[in-house]
């Protein structure tokens, strides 16, 4: 589904992305893990257009989308979230999801002004596809609900309701425990397994590297833009390249 050759960026004299290969097949869930500064959020903010690569290709379902728009990548099924809650803060958790699901609902500018019955029917299609996702991501209650008034771990559900919106292929995850208290861990992470459950092809950026393993079946781990292990959560855990880069050099991820 998704193919990485050699994708490089420098921010002048400094390489954030160093020379980076890697794949992702329709169905799986992968972690892209490293400590902080590794250049996780440098690679999705790559794959997904809102950065151009120094050089490199990325391939999404044959097609080559690199340096293309956010909006073009978004079109072709590649969506994400963010670290900071990228929501309506002034707007309603369900008019934040309406707002997201535009993206696909097909209704057009002469639609709207005219108010036509296609439009209605459109619009009355978004706005159950707009509670049923809420129901599926635990906001089913918070509807009406200021969006800027929520709690943090809401709030972060409430970005993976905007992602799902738009009716991904891909989505990318990026950091979506941080910042939570346990049970809101343990909510999140049962949500994105159900999402891949359900066939959804998920990438993770994560860097609680416990988490990542009890969700991701493939992890590849990052070190100042370097790929320096990708495997099963087993062979990952015991990489020796990677017990030095996150806790030094005597101690263990697991």
């Amino acid at each position: 589904m998704l193919e990485v050759k050699g994708l490089t960026k420098d921010f002048g004299g400094l390489r954030a992305v160093n020379d980076l290969d890697f794949n992702i097949q329709a169905g799986e869930i992968v972690g892209l893990c490293g400590p902080n500064g590794a250049g996780k959020t440098t690679i999705f903010n790559l794959i997904t257009g809102y950065i151009r690569p120094t050089r490199g290709q990325i391939m999404f379902e044959g097609h080559d989308i690199t340096g293309k728009k956010p909006h073009s990548i978004a079109r072709l099924g590649i969506v994400r979230t963010f670290q900071h809650s990228s929501i309506f803060t002034d707007l309603s958790v369900l008019e934040n999801v309406v707002m997201a699901n535009h993206l696909r609902s097909g209704v057009g500018a002469l639609e709207t002004v005219l108010n036509t019955g296609s439009n209605r029917r459109k619009d009355a299609a978004v706005l159950k596809r707009s509670r049923d996702i809420l129901e599926l991501v635990g906001l089913g209650g918070m509807m009406g609900v200021t969006a800027k008034t929520l709690a943090h771990g809401h709030k972060r559900m409430l970005g993976i309701a905007i992602g799902l919106a738009a009716e991904p292929k891909l989505l990318f995850l990026d950091e979506p425990l941080s910042g939570m208290n346990g049970e809101e861990v343990t909510e999140t992470m049962a949500l994105i397994g159900r999402l891949w459950n359900s066939g959804l092809t998920i990438l993770l950026i994560e860097h609680n590297m416990r988490a990542a393993m009890g969700l991701c079946r493939r992890i590849a781990v990052l070190n100042f833009g370097r790929k320096i292990a990708e495997g099963t959560p087993d062979d990952v855990k015991t990489n020796p390249d990677v017990v030095q880069a996150y806790l030094g050099a005597h101690e263990n991820v697991a």
